[in-house]
């Protein structure tokens, strides 16, 4: 598979479905459910190809439910059942779903449902991010299904649906940063420590795989991205800590194993942010190429990032509640 196979910024010639243009998919109100199918960059037929290889297709009649909100995984209590999160790629049918028993979204056939408690859940942990939703079957239904460990095992099959995945987040992202943006109070909302996308173990493997000359090191203070600007490498973080502003106000402070600049890497787009040191840094800057192999290599790199996203896609979203 070539560099181009993982540029979703680029038109493909294939005769796959395609991705609904950004100008006629109106992003999702603030209150709405994190949806791939609304960005531009959601392929559908990498979505397939994700969850259909060597899978069996689940039936659910109409009315049946998919997932509960509020639910969460691991034991339910002393005699209750083990619950384990999964995600839908809906074949055929609708899927509903509700908040407080109030309509809130339908998820159509060729539409992923339920990948944010997935993502967000470290394979063997015991429990993960509650159901901000239940999801129920408001016609006959045939989906995948995979819970977190299938995932990141998958990813070394089709790495290609990491980085779509973290392509359609950083959409919601830039979305949400806007909103944020145009609220002046956004400038008085408490700064958040971000949440580490990397283990030690890791971080070793980081540095073992990528050569050492990546490793860049800058005094406190210094600046290391600027928002706006075209992004070649991605940088982990590993001795200091980095502060992340947006427009000006300091949003979010990096410390070790937090990866930083992502977003214009993956889907090659202007910086969103500025990165400036807040302490002395030593960090580790992975460059496009480089990141393709490590996700293809390592899917447990790529489960990581992505849960990183979807965390911080998570506090973006409370900011805005």
């Amino acid at each position: 598979m070539s560099d181009e196979d993982f540029d979703f910024t680029q038109p493909d010639d294939k005769p796959a479905v395609k991705a609904v243009p950004a100008a006629s998919a109106p992003a999702p109100a603030p209150s709405a459910p994190f949806k791939p199918a609304t960005s531009r960059f959601f392929d559908v037929a990498i979505a397939r190809k994700f969850f259909g290889t060597g899978r069996q297709a689940e039936k659910f009649a109409a009315g049946a439910t998919l997932f509960v909100e509020g639910e969460k995984s691991g034991k339910q209590g002393l005699f209750g059942k083990r619950v384990v999160h999964r995600m839908y790629f809906l074949s055929e049918g609708e899927v509903a779903l509700t908040v407080g028993g109030k309509p809130l979204d339908t998820i159509k056939a060729g539409e992923v449902v339920g990948e944010m408690a997935v993502i967000s859940e470290i394979p063997g942990a015991a429990t993960a991010s509650a159901r901000s939703a239940t999801a129920t079957a408001k016609t006959d239904c045939l989906a995948y299904a995979m819970d977190a460990a299938e995932t990141q095992a998958a990813l070394g099959a089709t790495p290609e649906f990491a980085l779509m995945l973290m392509s359609v987040m950083f959409d919601r992202m830039r979305f949400v940063a806007a909103r944020l943006a145009m609220r002046r109070e956004a400038k008085k909302v408490d700064v958040s420590e971000a949440l580490a996308s990397f283990t030690p173990d890791m971080l070793a493997t980081l540095e073992e795989k990528l050569d050492r000359a990546t490793i860049i090191r800058y005094d406190a203070n210094s600046p290391i991205m600027k928002e706006g600007d075209t992004g070649m490498s991605m940088y982990v973080i590993l001795r200091g800590s980095v502060a992340i502003s947006i427009k000006g106000a300091i949003v979010e402070v990096a410390g070790v194993g937090a990866s930083i600049g992502e977003m214009a890497l993956v889907d090659q787009s202007p910086r969103a942010a500025t990165a400036t040191a807040k302490t002395d840094c030593k960090l580790l800057a992975i460059n496009r190429t480089a990141l393709m192999n490590l996700v293809k290599s390592e899917p447990a790199i790529g489960m990581a990032l992505m849960r990183s996203m979807a965390e911080r896609l998570r506090h973006m979203n409370s900011l805005l509640a």
